[in-house]
């Protein structure tokens, strides 16, 4: 499967593979820790609002999390854009969910000054859109017999 990629390639593809079910493994884990933690106690301190934004972090934490666990197993098939798909989804979870944590935590303290960080939210989306459409754009271009035959 690997004969055509060169050394360094392969080796690259194989680091990506695992970091990809590292982070993926680590974002999903965390987003059971941090929705049990706001179950339990940010309902206590949180108005709903915050608490809706917050779960909102942490669902989309957890999808992509699963993506990225997703991305581990598609490396080896040699996708096309895999690589980008893994760093749009690595930036897009770290900017997108991390941000409305930031955010809830500010809003929540009453803290002002740092409110101009929620455009760092939708960037993080559009990381997120972009990525599952490379991921789109790869399976339509994917073909089978073109790895058996390498």
């Amino acid at each position: 499967m690997y004969k055509n990629f060169n050394t360094f390639a392969f080796k690259h593809i194989l680091i990506m593979n695992k970091n990809a079910l590292i982070f993926g493994a680590i974002f999903t884990m965390l987003s059971v820790v941090l929705g049990a933690f706001g179950a339990h106690y940010l309902k206590t301190i949180f108005t709903p609002e915050i608490l809706s934004s917050f779960e909102t972090g942490v669902r989309y934490q957890f999808y992509h999390g699963l993506a990225l666990i997703l991305v581990a197993i598609l490396a080896k098939e040699n996708l096309k854009y895999i690589q980008l798909i893994y760093y749009c989804f690595l930036s897009g979870t770290i900017l997108f969910s991390f941000s409305i944590y930031l955010l809830c935590f500010l809003k929540s303290t009453e803290t002002l000054g740092l409110n101009g960080i929620g455009i760092i939210t939708p960037i993080g989306g559009l990381f997120f859109i972009v990525g599952w459409s490379l991921l789109i754009i790869s399976a339509m271009q994917y073909s089978h017999k073109e790895i058996k035959n390498s």
